[in-house]
């Protein structure tokens, strides 16, 4: 019976620990995205000073978008214009912010 349990609980433990990080190279990848993005704007000249959306939403994972903000936040970031649409009318669930220069904030 103790190898049984003991089995069990190992069975658990490692398939949690497939599972989060599944979840963590997930993010990565989207955070990646993100980031990209922002470079390829950078690179083709756009100024992305007023913080604007890069991704509305990800064609990678539309239930994501990708935002650029100032860090620390500036009234620019609060704006709706400066902000995804599909996130504001939950079309997408979640953000990546990168700074102007293309540095991530945050994901959420």
């Amino acid at each position: 019976m103790n190898k049984l349990l003991v089995i069990s609980l190992s069975l658990v433990v490692f398939l949690s620990g497939c599972i989060t990080t599944e979840k963590e190279t997930d993010l990565e990848k989207i955070k990646g995205y993100c980031i990209s993005a922002c470079e390829a704007e950078r690179k083709n000249g756009i100024d992305l000073s007023n913080g604007p959306c890069l991704l509305n939403p990800m064609p990678e994972n539309p239930d994501w978008v990708c935002d650029v903000a100032h860090d620390p936040r500036q009234s620019a970031d609060n704006l709706p214009e400066n902000q995804c649409s599909a996130f504001r009318e939950s079309i997408s669930h979640h953000f990546v912010e990168v700074t102007p220069e293309c540095n991530f904030i945050r994901a959420w």
